[in-house]
């Protein structure tokens, strides 16, 4: 069954996950210039001892993910689902998304950055935890409600899927060999950057490195 709120168990650990949102993310940025176009990225320097993964599709839908000295912290939004707050009357967040969230993980709850209002799904993975939780929910019928198993799908950390994803996305067709190289941190080189993208450059993506704090190659 893919990875989604109800399905964790493909999840990667906290450490695997962060590498491949980090991955993702220097991926996006040496694939597409311009960071408003891009859909994943990575803030090594979001606050001390805390960085960030993020993923937006512009169309609304977006999952943030804190990594700190606690664990791991993810929300996401599907403003197409049924669990949507806004199909709620009043609005609300649905029923035991949040409620269970630890005292560990209730700053980022209440993080204005990430819009916790709009909330489809929420997981977090304590620093000592064995697996992944959610709150108890008691979910609607259908196949994604949440919207999670769609927005997720990626990071349960195949290649391939972001190579199809990104072929789809981008309009171009985007080099394997060298999105498996990203994905397991082979150090940043000028021909690896050539293989995803020749109109960018090791000066180019500068200010990219240095915010996802990706290895760069000495040679």
């Amino acid at each position: 069954m893919p990875v989604s709120s109800r399905s964790l168990s493909l999840l990667p650990t906290i450490e695997n996950l962060l590498r491949l949102t980090l991955s993702l993310a220097i991926l996006d940025a040496i694939i597409e210039p311009e960071w408003e176009y891009r859909y994943f990225s990575f803030n090594s320097k979001w606050d001390t001892d805390e960085q960030m993964a993020s993923m937006r599709n512009g169309q609304g839908d977006e999952w943030f993910c804190v990594f700190s000295k606690a664990g791991a912290f993810l929300k996401g939004f599907d403003h197409e689902s049924m669990m949507s707050p806004w199909n709620a009357n009043p609005r609300a967040v649905w029923t035991g998304i949040l409620d269970q969230v630890p005292d560990a993980f209730k700053p980022y709850a209440a993080e204005p950055a990430f819009s916790m209002d709009n909330t489809t799904f929420c997981i977090w993975r304590g620093i000592n935890d064995d697996v992944w939780h959610t709150g108890h929910i008691d979910y609607p019928e259908g196949d994604d409600p949440d919207g999670s198993e769609r927005m997720l799908h990626v990071l349960e950390g195949r290649p391939e899927d972001y190579k199809e994803w990104a072929d789809s996305y981008y309009e171009r067709a985007v080099d394997l060999d060298a999105v498996k190289a990203i994905f397991v941190h082979t150090p940043l080189s000028s021909e690896l950057v050539s293989k995803l993208n020749p109109d960018r450059d090791m000066e180019s993506l500068r200010a990219d490195i240095e915010q996802i704090g990706y290895r760069v190659s000495a040679i």
